[in-house]
């Protein structure tokens, strides 16, 4: 049986941006939706703390195959009632080196949740987007979003040579390794992080269709090396430049700002597009490609498609709270929005898209309002303690702890919580002492211009909208586009 590849892919945007709902209304109408695979196991807890109002959580669990993990989630954090706004969410526990039980079996529940209901009722393509560098939740997610028969894996911000291996050891019923980044770590340390599927089926693990594995690069250098160089078969690239929303990488050479305070970009941060033709693997481009001409333009470079992710985040179906999106629409319609490069904001040091919206920490005085705290833990380094156990830190949390772990002054100046402010861009936000935690709202630089996407009075669009808009001109020039690539 052979799988055709998409043409379009929707991004993997933020923590529950690209959600289920998006996903699936993409994958409804023939194309790759993605869901984001960052900090699930929160979000479905915060859901079912919030009262699972439509009852996707329960029902999603209700076909959870370990009925009794499904049980013990719900038991943990399902409110029938939801909780009160001025309430704060339970915590989930700070994602570790060696997780506990709870923390393992809600991070598989909250990857196969997100899947199964985007692959709910219809036979589209259904894919799983994740950060390289966020990797402790990573194992657990993947053989959560394999238990639902996911069919495509994306992974940047980092160097994710390690996947494809996964992914066969996963569907293969084995033990998954990934190694650890942990500074510090001596050539005689072991961080590795295991996961073993027989631990959830208490004996021999049920074999799983192995997903299509896509690395999201930003180069011809990396995706030659993980091409020739992962540990297992990549079936295929996004082309990312930095243009695009969310993480972007940090330009080649040593860093220098322009006069607003953003990385300035060269041409040796275009990827060389025939280096990676030459790979002969389907590669997508993507960054300030939702235009229809701009899909023409990525086919007659070779490319299979496009990945468009901003046109999609502000859609009625993406996960973004109504009241941000009715603002960042409001901004586009003004003509005042603007997406800034943030140099700093990202405790990962990677360059971090914010759009400037009002009331959200792209402004200064709301993000030197906020009291630091890190209690999520997604993005935090490990690093390697005297005594050679795994500590973890960020650069985000209290500078007095960050200092106290080893942390440089210089990295705290700037940085955001972006775990936090990402939640809360999505409504699950924590609240504490009766104020709620200010937003964080990433898009790409095409943001300033998606008012080509409304109808004359109307505030807001859908996902198919989008979708008809990047196919307008697209039939009148099939035969000028290459042949898709097609996988067994």
């Amino acid at each position: 049986m052979t799988m055709q590849h998409p043409t379009i892919i929707q991004g993997g945007m933020g923590v529950a941006v690209s959600n289920w709902k998006l996903a699936r209304a993409v994958s409804v109408q023939g194309e790759l939706g993605v869901v984001s695979g960052t900090a699930l196991a929160m979000v479905l807890a915060r859901r079912l703390q919030a009262g699972d109002l439509d009852g996707a959580m329960r029902r999603a669990l209700a076909h959870f195959p370990f009925p009794a993990v499904a049980e013990r989630v719900l038991a943990a954090h399902f409110l029938p009632d939801g909780k009160a706004a001025d309430d704060s969410f339970k915590l989930t526990p700070l994602p570790t080196f060696q997780p506990g039980p709870a923390l393992t079996e809600l991070t598989v529940a909250g990857g196969f949740v997100e899947v199964f209901l985007a692959k709910e009722g219809h036979g589209g393509l259904v894919g799983m987007n994740l950060l390289e560098k966020i990797q402790l939740p990573t194992l657990p997610t993947l053989f959560g979003a394999m238990l639902a028969d996911v069919d495509y894996v994306l992974v940047g911000a980092g160097i994710p040579r390690a996947i494809p291996g996964i992914l066969d050891r996963l569907a293969a019923g084995e033990v998954a390794e990934m190694k650890l980044d942990v500074a510090g770590a001596l050539p005689t340390d072991d961080f590795t992080a295991r996961f073993d599927p027989q631990l959830f089926w208490r004996g021999p693990a049920r074999p799983l269709r192995r997903p299509q594995f896509l690395a999201i690069v930003s180069s011809a250098t990396l995706a030659i090396t993980l091409a020739k160089k992962s540990t297992g078969h990549v079936n295929g690239f996004v082309v990312e430049g930095d243009l695009a929303g969310g993480h972007n990488a940090p330009p080649r050479g040593a860093l220098q700002l322009d006069a607003t305070g953003q990385p300035i970009y060269g041409p040796r941060d275009t990827p060389d597009l025939e280096k990676i033709r030459e790979l002969a693997l389907p590669f997508w481009l993507a960054g300030s490609y939702a235009r229809p001409e701009k899909l023409l333009e990525a086919q007659r470079l070779g490319a299979t498609g496009i990945q468009v992710g901003t046109a999609f985040a502000f859609c009625a179906e993406s996960g973004i709270a109504p009241e941000w999106k009715r603002e960042v629409i409001r901004t586009i319609r003004a003509g005042i929005a603007r997406v800034f490069t943030d140099p700093v904001a990202s405790p990962t040091g990677f360059p971090f898209k914010v759009a400037t919206v009002p009331g959200t920490m792209s402004e200064s005085g709301v993000y030197a309002a906020r009291e630091r705290i890190c209690d999520l833990g997604f993005l935090r380094q490990l690093y390697r303690k005297i005594d050679g156990s795994v500590g973890y830190r960020c650069a985000s949390e209290p500078i007095e702890d960050f200092l106290r772990k080893g942390g440089e002054l210089a990295e705290t100046i700037g940085r955001k919580c972006l775990c936090n402010g990402l939640a809360a861009t999505v409504g699950l936000g924590q609240t504490r002492d009766g104020e709620a935690e200010p937003a964080l709202v990433t898009a790409g630089n095409e943001l300033v211009d998606l008012a080509r996407l409304f109808c004359a009075n109307a505030d807001s669009y859908t996902a198919a909208d989008v979708l008809n808009y990047l196919r307008g001109i697209v039939a009148e020039a099939t035969e000028e586009a290459p042949a898709a690539f097609s996988v067994a």
